[in-house]
């Protein structure tokens, strides 16, 4: 799988070596290089850096959709100009930089000018629970705190697995949704930095996350998926057995792919 190789290699490098990477990758894409972002901490396995969270809004109708970064026009260096997707949000420079890795980096949903809309949409490979399809709406996790299934504690959250910016594109954007009372107890709780992104990033216990492993690009089970040792209330990667923690957000950093201009 291209960039599987990379990306965890990539993922340990240090910032002495951002400048010769980034000479690299620039030329021949948009974005990538040295980027800090909001993750879900990988607690377990082989997994070198937690997934990126998408920060998320619910409409006036209870629609869940994704915050893309605003998207402008920039000039080039060499007199024309290009979109380009950036913005400040939660108190940390927002790009789609944060999903650049495992091959997503190619995906038609990170290019700023993506002809489509920023709504969640049920995934069919989801929980037994979910639809098969349509906007992904809050209403359907009335019962978030009382949810339960095979793994785990009752009333801890309920998930959904969806797709992002994925209308017309070869490939899809894969997304945990989570709703959680948990949540909503860390967003009250949390200090400094991780509570001003909490704040920006989640609406009414309501978070969300690319779903993809950053150890070898695998889409994890889910939360609350296997009974494997330290995963039945966590995300689970059944890849090589890596786990996440959906409610310990920590900030990190990697080395973001560059993005293909064509």
């Amino acid at each position: 799988m291209k960039g599987v190789v990379g990306s965890a290699a990539l993922a340990g490098a240090g910032t002495a070596g951002t400048a010769v990477l980034e000479s690299v990758t620039n030329p021949t894409g948009s974005g990538g290089g040295q980027t800090n972002y909001f993750a879900v901490e990988n607690t377990a396995g082989p997994a070198p850096r937690g997934m990126p969270m998408v920060p998320i809004e619910i409409d006036d109708n209870g629609d869940i959709k994704g915050v893309f970064p605003d998207v402008k026009e920039v000039e080039t260096e060499t007199g024309g100009t290009k979109k380009q997707a950036r913005m400040e949000l939660g108190g940390i420079e927002y790009t789609p930089n944060w999903y650049q890795y495992c091959g997503v980096q190619g995906y038609g949903g990170l290019r700023p000018d993506y002809d489509g809309d920023n709504y969640f949409r049920f995934s069919g490979a989801g929980y037994s629970w979910q639809p098969s399809g349509g906007k992904v709406n809050i209403d359907e996790f009335d019962d978030y705190d009382t949810w339960e299934n095979d793994y785990g504690d009752a009333g801890i959250g309920k998930p959904a697995k969806a797709t992002w910016r994925s209308q017309n594109t070869d490939n899809t954007i894969p997304i945990l949704i989570i709703r959680s009372p948990v949540l909503e107890d860390r967003v009250e709780s949390a200090e400094g930095e991780v509570a001003e992104w909490l704040e920006a990033a989640t609406d009414q216990g309501v978070m969300a996350i690319v779903n993809k492993c950053t150890h070898f690009c695998c889409a994890p089970q889910g939360f609350r998926t296997s009974n494997y040792e330290g995963a039945e209330d966590k995300i689970y990667c059944q890849c090589h057995q890596s786990i996440y923690d959906p409610f310990s957000i920590v900030k990190k950093s990697f080395v973001a792919f560059a993005r293909p201009e064509n």
